[in-house]
């Protein structure tokens, strides 16, 4: 068992990383929006926010997407992340119409801290964080600790383009 922190060391504030993405209306608005509701939550300090990038949709048709990925200090707990994350995508128009359907906005929790959890409602590192190229080269932006040139080669065929427009 871990020694208890002395009462004058605060706790340290978990990083929440968010991939965001979307393809239909205003892409550009919608995720430069999501981060702004984002670093706009109490308690909630920006980090570190990668470009934005072009994808291909990846098994589903439709429009190609706009990527970013987002790190900020969250003091809360993934389960509020998650509903937070949820109500940023509600009030962008966000629809579940079916899954992979095309979005207004997709936003998704990808890391909290170094935790891990497994829950009816929540699997956190996110899934499939390493088999996509739209979360891997922002992520290597923005928490390059966790990205390694062999997840990117693994996702090579995957059609990405890093776009030079200034973001958010």
């Amino acid at each position: 068992m871990a020694a208890p922190r002395p009462a004058s060391q605060p706790a340290a504030v978990p990083e929440l990383i968010v991939g965001l993405g979307a393809n239909l209306g205003d892409a550009r608005a919608a995720l430069r929006g999501a981060v702004a509701a984002l670093h706009a939550l109490p308690g909630v300090q920006p980090r570190a926010c990668s470009a934005l990038w072009r994808s291909a949709p990846v098994d589903a048709p439709g429009e190609d997407y706009l990527n970013a990925v987002v790190s900020v200090s969250y003091p809360f707990s993934a389960q509020q992340a998650l509903q937070q994350l949820q109500d940023i995508e509600q009030q962008a128009g966000r629809q579940r119409p079916y899954r992979h359907a095309p979005r207004t906005l997709d936003l998704d929790l990808l890391f909290w801290g170094d935790e891990t959890i497994d829950t009816p409602t929540l699997t956190v590192p996110h899934p499939r964080w390493r088999e996509r190229a739209f979360v891997l080269h922002p992520l290597a932006e923005v928490a390059p600790r966790r990205v390694t040139p062999a997840m990117l080669a693994a996702v090579s065929a995957q059609r990405i383009q890093r776009l030079t427009e200034p973001f958010p």
